[in-house]
């Protein structure tokens, strides 16, 4: 459930392939497990990895390619209005219990309904489906990533320091959330 109350709806399985969610706007949108092929998602990701790079100096951007997002260790789902791409998460597993949150991008146009807070509500609820202690992730630090971390903030993730392979690093945010 999200916390403004909106439930989405899980179709299939335990860990369906894809799930239906209300957006903000009142329109229906399903988030599918995806295999990085359709033209669209790679326009997304090329979008993600240039805003990435004109924010960030080259050593201080984590962002994932498409090789990186088809490594055998992430599972990267896409969230779709229709046949219209309103985002894409990704969770990586970096051990048996802990995960990171990879590739949260909605298209500048799409933004503000709801598609953000519906992938990362999958991938929190994948990450406690797989038994994850833990989820973290990095981020910005700049003021252009103020609203990202406001999204995690509101589903209880705290700010930590680097895990994993990271360092600290001005440009980097890093937040963790324990998993119950």
């Amino acid at each position: 459930m999200f916390s403004n109350g909106r439930v989405c709806n899980a179709y299939a399985s335990v860990r369906p392939r894809f799930r239906l969610c209300a957006m903000t706007d009142g329109a229906r949108m399903r988030i599918e497990r995806d295999d990085l092929v359709r033209p669209e998602v790679r326009v997304l990701l090329r979008e993600h990895l240039a805003n990435m790079y004109e924010l960030s100096p080259p050593d201080s951007v984590h962002a994932l390619d498409v090789s990186g997002l088809q490594s055998p260790d992430v599972t990267f789902w896409t969230v779709w209005d229709g046949s219209l791409l309103t985002g894409c998460g990704a969770l990586k597993e970096l051990d048996a219990t802990h995960g990171e949150v990879k590739s949260m991008r909605t298209p500048s146009q799409q933004r503000r309904r709801g598609a953000g807070r519906a992938i990362l509500a999958h991938i929190v609820a994948e990450a406690r489906a797989r038994g994850y202690r833990r989820l973290s992730l990095e981020t910005g630090s700049m003021d252009a990533f103020r609203p990202a971390q406001k999204l995690y903030e509101s589903f209880g993730f705290v700010y930590c320091g680097p895990f994993a392979s990271y360092k600290l690093d001005p440009y980097s945010t890093f937040m963790s959330l324990e998993l119950k």
